[in-house]
């Protein structure tokens, strides 16, 4: 048995952040129904790379979903979702504030309908306050949360990242906020309304920003690769041009760094023992260990330091991680039947469970794919169906 089997869940968001947050409750048993518009589709589906038309990164998104094409603006389509919402569990959903409410889809009045509903409200800039009207995007929130303002080199423009990072992190906050209010509602019998804006998860990850402001008026500067915290920590290139990481949070790793790079007498400086202090000394250290890479291959590198125990790893692109053993190892990736492509191939869910593991059991499904299924559970006869397909509501 999967953990989250028994759990009804309706996916009415679209892009990323939602919907990642549905289909990882999908990975784990979730009886998950995408909802999608019955002509354009989750805009997903037209996002990145595709083989023969069919978009690849909808596989992943849309994997462990039921999907069914519903115009949620029509009237016969906002009844189906009541209907949906008087037997789920979840209702995900990213419409700008106040369209539920024009829908006469209000979260309150679900919750009338079904008072066990957890509504969970993913916006840009969450359901008040003077920008909540506005469209909001991952890449907004990278901007605003100052990850761009400390991303990238000291004399370059701030940097935003080539995917959907604010979006994913929402995503698994999402995830987390859900079964919090699943667990609370063992306790209450009683759903309740979960407001996420997108803006603030991503603030969790960049460290005591606001703190160290507020105590002492720090603003974080960009770094490039190097670290505010610790040091040596940068990428440096062998002499055959690959290039690795090396991470000495730890003061035992920064010690058998320069120990291995020849130069043991900075352990014994007083600036050493601590993180800010090899900061202060940043210059010093990369060079040192920038000079003792260059002069040796990556395999080399890579066997001194295993061999010292100190923390080093090669900079990947995905042909590497493709041929990785560790990777493979794990099985972190998986391949996975499709209706559309035969197989696919896609990263497997997030995390192992001993007694009740989760499962890629399908990729993405075409547009509308499960609709007669969906509708005929509500109790919509093939005459009801085939007048919803007829007038457009459904697809």
């Amino acid at each position: 048995m999967m953990s989250l089997a028994g759990l009804r869940v309706i996916d009415a968001a679209t892009l990323f952040a939602g919907p990642s947050a549905a289909m990882m409750l999908g990975d784990f048993g979730a009886d998950v129904v995408k909802i999608e518009h019955p002509r354009r589709g989750d805009p997903s589906r037209g996002h990145g790379a595709a083989v023969d038309g069919v978009g690849l990164w909808w596989k992943t998104l849309g994997r462990n979903k039921r999907a069914a094409a519903v115009d949620l603006s029509r009237a016969e389509g906002q009844d189906v979702l009541r209907r949906l919402a008087g037997r789920a569990d979840v209702l995900i959903e990213n419409f700008r504030p106040g369209t539920l409410e024009r829908w006469d889809l209000a979260p309150e009045n679900l919750l009338e309908l079904n008072p066990r509903l957890i509504v969970a409200r993913m916006t840009g800039f969450g359901q008040f306050g003077p920008m909540a009207g506005q469209p909001g995007f991952g890449t907004l929130a990278e901007a605003m949360s100052g990850f761009a303002a400390m991303t990238g080199q000291p004399d370059g423009p701030p940097t935003l990242p080539p995917l959907a990072l604010a979006d994913g992190i929402a995503g698994l906050a999402m995830s987390y906020a859900i079964m919090v209010a699943l667990r609370a509602r063992e306790a209450t019998g009683r759903g309740q309304i979960i407001d996420m804006a997108i803006i603030e998860p991503i603030l969790g990850l960049l460290g005591p920003q606001m703190t160290a402001y507020r105590a002492l008026g720090v603003v974080p500067e960009r770094t490039g690769n190097r670290s505010s915290s610790n040091a040596p920590r940068n990428t440096y290139r062998t002499r055959d041009g690959r290039w690795l990481a090396i991470s000495t949070s730890a003061q035992p790793i920064a010690e058998r760094v320069v120990t291995l790079v020849g130069r043991p007498d900075l352990v014994e400086q007083p600036w050493f023992g601590t993180g800010a202090g090899r900061v202060r000394h940043v210059d010093e250290l990369d060079e040192a260990v920038a000079t003792w890479i260059a002069e040796r291959d990556a395999a080399e590198v890579i066997a001194r330091f295993e061999e010292a125990q100190a923390a080093v790893a090669p900079i990947y692109d995905v042909s590497d991680i493709a041929q990785d053993p560790q990777y493979a190892a794990l099985g972190t990736f998986v391949e996975v039947p499709d209706e559309e492509l035969g197989e696919v191939t896609m990263q497997n869910v997030l995390f192992r469970l001993s007694d009740t593991p989760g499962e890629v059991r399908w990729p993405g499904r075409s547009l509308g794919r499960d609709t007669d299924e969906v509708l005929a559970e509500l109790s919509y006869g093939p005459a009801e169906i085939a007048e919803l397909r007829e007038k457009g509501v459904v697809a």
